[in-house]
């Protein structure tokens, strides 16, 4: 066994470990969710952010992030997003960031109206700091990891690792669930998104840190796997995290992460020769028909309701009224909300009250683009134009971006269906602003 293989094995181990004794031992979840923060502060700062060792612990930060709310192993619910606020400025002064990154900058003053009217808007009895925060942690985080990013040029090996990075803790809560539910079929009763399935945890979430888990290890057998060992290795792992990511019941992420392997095979079979082609229908092949296998045995498993929840029914066969459990309802208020604050929008936060006097019900926006619409008003959409528009452009300059349309795809359906409530979305999409220097694509030895 090679070097490369035995470390690479090491590294899993270890949170395959850290998975099995969170589960024994739950106080440890604290243990390690202090110590990413203190050890990735002591890293950044030795190494000097020399080589974007600041996009290397955020990854990690954003990866780990379902994985320590589900078990209690977060300082503070919101501290990832907190968290890679504070590693990537670090990584700033260090190495600075573009002066390019004016269109971020706009962003990030376009949701300062907002901010000011909630502080008036929200009611008396409201934490106002929290509510402001919650809302508004999300776009800050992707304005300052944009701000980073932009155009900031790194190797395709890079790039790897900063995905591997972000999906060694996904690895963690992958194992954490298969011990915390072992036997599904006692479980799963219904067609409804399960928490059992989920870690006892919002299964929408976890569903969307398995769906990112799923694309890491997939890309990983088609751009990171030297040898033959790595591949099967790698596909094992995005094997198990699909099949878990199912069994949650919870479709977005899941259908995320499916497009954005199906967006970088379609790139890479674009951009590549006749022979490259031909290594990719191998893997094309390989991948489908691995896919296939991991929805048989999640349908056999669930007695066939995994299907009937993808075909929108219930467990008795029939059609759903709503395909997507009441959250059109939420945008719908949501746009109501803005057509009554067409300019500067409600206010941050504000959305949930308004929900609360007229529907008496508290529930948080599902999807960000109508929340920028009701609480920034036309502001909103300028920002939300800036973020659609930047990448495209980045991508007319640099066609050969292999993950640029895979993470503005991973960004976009997101916050379509659990919004910005973690910081996987911001993240992500930022890393779609990195320039990826060409590199010879790494060959299979053995």
């Amino acid at each position: 066994m090679k070097k490369e293989e035995i470390s690479y094995l090491c590294l899993l181990l270890i949170h395959v470990l850290i998975g099995l004794l969170v589960y024994a031992l739950p106080f440890t979840a604290k243990l390690y969710g202090y110590s990413i923060f203190i050890f990735g502060t002591i890293y950044v700062i030795k190494s000097s952010n020399k080589n974007n060792e600041a996009l290397l612990v955020a990854a990690y930060v954003v990866g780990s992030e379902v994985f320590l709310r589900m078990t209690g192993g977060n300082p503070l619910y919101e501290i990832s997003k907190y968290g890679v606020l504070f590693f990537l400025l670090l990584g700033m002064y260090f190495s600075g960031f573009s002066r390019g990154a004016i269109s971020y900058w706009l962003f990030l003053i376009l949701l300062i109206p907002g901010l000011i009217i909630a502080t008036f808007a929200l009611d008396l009895d409201t934490n106002i700091r929290t509510r402001i925060a919650f809302n508004i942690s999300g776009p800050l985080c992707l304005g300052i990891a944009s701000i980073y990013t932009f155009r900031r040029s790194i190797s395709l090996e890079q790039m790897n690792r900063i995905l591997l990075f972000m999906g060694l803790p996904i690895v963690t809560c992958m194992v954490y669930l298969t011990v915390y539910t072992p036997i599904i079929k006692d479980v799963i009763t219904g067609t409804e998104s399960n928490f059992q399935t989920s870690g006892g945890f919002g299964p929408n979430q976890v569903s969307t840190a398995l769906g990112l888990g799923m694309f890491v290890f997939f890309s990983r057998v088609l751009l990171a796997s030297k040898t033959k060992l790595l591949v099967i290795i790698n596909l094992f792992l995005a094997l198990n995290i699909s099949y878990r990511g199912f069994i949650t019941f919870s479709r977005g992420g899941m259908i995320t992460g499916l497009v954005m392997i199906f967006i970088l095979l379609a790139f890479l079979y674009v951009k590549s020769n006749d022979k490259g082609r031909v290594k990719l229908n191998y893997s094309l092949v390989l991948i489908v028909l691995a896919i296939v296998g991991v929805w048989m045995y999640t349908s056999f498993q669930t007695g066939g309701l995994i299907n009937k929840r993808y075909a929108n029914q219930d467990a008795s066969g029939r059609v759903k009224t709503s395909q997507f459990t009441g959250r059109e309802n939420l945008a719908d208020e949501e746009i109501d909300i803005f057509l009554d604050h067409p300019f500067f929008g409600a206010g941050v936060g504000k959305v949930i009250e308004i929900r609360q006097s007229e529907t008496g019900e508290t529930a948080a926006s599902h999807n960000e683009i109508t929340r920028m619409l009701a609480e920034h008003g036309m502001l909103g959409i300028l920002g939300l134009l800036i973020l659609i528009i930047t990448p495209f452009v980045l991508y007319l300059e640099h066609k050969f971006n292999v993950f640029l349309l895979c993470f503005v795809a991973f960004w976009f359906l997101t916050i379509n269906h659990a919004a910005m409530r973690t910081a996987a979305p911001g993240f992500v999409y930022a890393l779609s602003l990195l320039i990826i220097r060409l590199e010879s694509f790494p060959k299979r030895e053995g």
